[in-house]
């Protein structure tokens, strides 16, 4: 497994690997319109827009994607690892990438918003829940999750 930078050309593969991500661990713990809501904000569109304002990283294997995250700004966004590969520290591995990339460009924080699913992952990493959120999404159903904070240091990264 190797980090490497994203190239437009992997746009498809990256909303494929999220999409699927999203099917399988965020459809047992959110309801329909909050797994449509995470599809389409991780659009091909959405994800060519931050490569194009920020850094997106894959992690690839044996010529497949497995992995993704991005930093816009001093937000984190769409970090995913495909649900077979992960707890492997390959979500580790890309997290502390992102963090080490957002020192080396003068940040002192990030932010990210955390899923129900990944809020120890994300503790374990150092992040602090700083604001509990939900978007109503209609017909009684919701989306909730966290705002999340993390200092960094140079033993962070």
């Amino acid at each position: 497994m190797f980090l490497r930078d994203f190239r437009e050309s992997d746009a498809r593969a990256v909303r494929d690997l999220i999409h699927h991500t999203i099917d399988v661990c965020y459809s047992p713990v959110y309801p329909p319109r909050a797994v449509q809501f995470f599809k389409d904000f991780h659009s091909e569109e959405n994800i060519l827009a931050r490569h194009r304002k920020g850094q997106v990283l894959v992690a690839e294997e044996d010529g497949h994607l497995i992995g993704t995250g991005a930093i816009v700004e001093c937000e984190v966004f769409g970090v995913f690892v495909r649900p077979e590969c992960q707890r492997r520290g390959l979500g580790k591995a890309l997290m502390q990438e992102l963090e080490r990339r957002a020192m080396m460009g003068g940040l002192a924080e990030i932010v990210l918003s955390v899923s129900l699913p990944s809020r120890r992952f994300y503790e374990s990493m150092g992040y602090h829940m700083i604001e509990d959120c939900a978007i109503n999404l209609g017909e009684g159903q919701q989306l909730s999750f966290w705002k999340a904070i993390k200092k960094l240091t140079r033993n962070d990264s």
